[in-house]
């Protein structure tokens, strides 16, 4: 077992205040999951073992792992296989990077509550860190005429920037903010470093406005940056022409299911 939580209820009470539309509530259950753990239920092999698998759920064709959020709830699914304890964290980790979600409970009467990837992810890098989903994404409706001119002037400076992008966005919980993707030759400390202080006096000179916040275009799993290679042409271009991988544009899901991914017939246990 690792990641023990304190109290081990934690995770299966804030489950039970989630209900639709009840963000916060659903934000706790977040919360619960980044300090708790969960009963992951293993397919085949046992805890540790090379041949370990977690079991899987297709809903609505897209792929979640199944889990009990405690011991009672482990034993009023009347599993009879294997499970292994682990962190929320860890499982979060584990399971974002596959585009696969984490199920709760689903023997629960209503079948429980799954917790998209994209969720997934925000727990195991920090919730503080990333946005609330679901997002609503646009192009900017705000006028920041001084701050872009400043971007664009000092663009072609920061020699490892390849393209600008912009984007709006609102989260289901706090403030809107204006995204700024940022498109580099290469990902190295330095390089990201210094688009980041380009934004940053550029956000320095301008008129007070919205909150602006970067990201990084190269970052596969984020939704803002999908959504820009999608539908948002670069304002800023070194090489004079779009630039893109054409991701298809993915809305942010909260607690009903989302993100597709190919069928898959489960996920390795650790």
């Amino acid at each position: 077992m690792t990641g023990a939580a304190g109290d081990p209820g934690a995770v299966e009470r804030a489950l039970a205040a989630v209900a639709p539309e009840r963000w916060e509530a659903y934000e706790g259950l977040l919360r619960a999951l980044a300090g708790g753990q969960v009963w992951m239920l293993l397919w085949h092999g046992s805890p540790g073992s090379p041949d370990a698998q977690y079991g899987n759920m297709d809903v609505g064709g897209h792929g979640y792992a199944p889990c009990a959020t405690s011991p009672a709830q482990l034993a009023a699914s009347g599993w009879t296989r294997a499970h292994e304890v682990v962190s929320g964290p860890e499982i979060a980790s584990s399971l974002y990077r596959s585009r696969w979600g984490l199920w709760l409970d689903p023997h629960r009467p209503g079948g429980g509550v799954g917790v998209p990837w994209a969720d997934l992810r925000r727990i195991a890098l920090g919730l503080d860190r990333l946005p609330a989903g679901p997002l609503r994404i646009s192009e900017p409706p705000v006028q920041a005429s001084p701050f872009f001119a400043v971007l664009e002037q000092q663009a072609g400076e920061v020699r490892p920037l390849r393209s600008l992008r912009r984007a709006w966005v609102q989260p289901v919980l706090g403030e809107a903010y204006l995204a700024i993707g940022l498109d580099l030759y290469d990902a190295s400390p330095p390089s990201v470093e210094a688009a980041r202080a380009l934004v940053q006096r550029a956000a320095a000179q301008a008129p007070e406005g919205p909150g602006v916040s970067t990201v990084m275009m190269a970052d596969e799993f984020d939704p803002v940056a999908m959504w820009m290679w999608a539908n948002a042409r670069p304002f800023f271009d070194r090489q004079g022409h779009p630039t893109g991988f054409g991701y298809a544009a993915q809305p942010m899901a909260g607690p009903a299911p989302g993100w597709g991914q190919p069928p898959w017939p489960g996920h390795p246990g650790r």
